[in-house]
């Protein structure tokens, strides 16, 4: 697989990621061989970038991630973790999203015990956790100091605006912002990306698939486990989904065409923004994964991208990706 920088200079990892949240959190039940089977079939297949967070069933993604990579060599697997404060761990009660520079330390101890390492790749605050007593410079310092120790080698961020984005840069480099970018999601084009360019910053692209109803599988009539989250979502909403149905369906003539599938359009339009978009796939059976992985084959040209483009004009897009939308940290 071939591999992209992260960030200007930054380390080489392969150009599409593991997102593993799915196989903890979120989605329902969940199959333990099947999710270690699947991490097992990413590094064979050349992926070494896994993304978890230390919030992915308390902890329990962390252990499970650890299980998977016993034996392989550390350097094979580039290691992003999330941290939130909503976390209770080993015994520890920690104030929903405290980022005192004291409890990032206890964190980030909790995580290098439970995936058994001795650094992690890339630390960042989770997905709209910034705490709003503690200023962003100090939040990205406490990493800083870590990084500085050897415990943690980059810095990221999560879901946040060009003002925190700069700040956090100027307090220290920063490798890379995950955020949602989709074919049903482009909002980041008009101030982020370009923020991001310009600082010299990657994009982590989570919800390429916007949670599945880009994977060309998903039908209206689907049932969802009591456990599974996207019962809440706004695009899966009675309202919504027959709507959003339409637009996956207006892919189905390119897909055919190309003898692919819709997934592998999905993801390898997010491939083609740029060589500093680095898409997440949320695979947790192997069967996902090889259908994901196929994108990286898929060459799109710029007439098949403005017919994507056109087959989903994202403005027609029904629903939030969150029940709580996140515009209050695009500032």
């Amino acid at each position: 697989m071939k591999k992209r920088a992260l960030g200007e200079n930054g380390p080489l990892v392969s150009e599409i990621g593991l997102g593993c949240m799915g196989m903890s959190w979120l989605y329902g039940k969940t199959d333990r061989n099947e999710s270690i089977a699947t991490i097992h079939a990413a590094l064979e297949e050349g992926i070494t970038l896994f993304d978890t967070g230390d919030f992915y069933g308390d902890g329990h993604n962390e252990l499970l991630l650890s299980e998977a990579l016993q034996g392989i060599q550390r350097e094979k697997a580039f290691i992003s973790v999330k941290f939130d404060g909503k976390l209770h761990s080993q015994g520890k009660s920690y104030r929903e999203n405290d980022n005192h520079p004291h409890t990032i330390k206890n964190f980030l101890e909790d995580t290098l015990i439970r995936l058994g390492v001795e650094y992690i790749d890339l630390y960042q605050p989770g997905t709209a956790c910034l705490d709003p007593t503690v200023p962003i410079e100090e939040t990205v310092g406490a990493i800083s100091d870590m990084v500085k120790k050897g415990y943690v080698r980059y810095i990221g961020l999560s879901e946040v605006g060009v003002d925190i984005i700069r700040r956090a840069h100027a307090a220290h480099p920063i490798s890379w912002l995950q955020m949602e970018y989709s074919l049903f999601n482009r909002s980041i084009e008009s101030n982020i990306l370009p923020t991001l360019r310009e600082l010299g910053i990657s994009l982590s692209a989570y919800g390429v698939l916007s949670r599945g109803l880009l994977s060309g599988k998903w039908s209206k009539d689907r049932v969802l486990d009591l456990d599974d989250k996207r019962r809440n979502g706004p695009r899966f909403a009675n309202e919504n989904i027959e709507k959003n149905l339409a637009l996956v369906e207006a892919l189905h003539e390119i897909a055919e065409e190309k003898q692919v599938t819709i997934a592998q359009i999905s993801i390898a339009w997010a491939l083609s923004k740029g060589e500093d978009v680095i898409p997440l796939i949320g695979a947790r059976k192997q069967s996902q994964l090889h259908d994901a992985i196929g994108a990286v084959e898929l060459n799109l040209s710029s007439s098949d991208l403005l017919r994507i483009e056109k087959a989903v004009p994202p403005e027609l897009v029904a629903g939030e990706y969150y029940p709580i939308p996140r515009k209050k940290w695009f500032i």
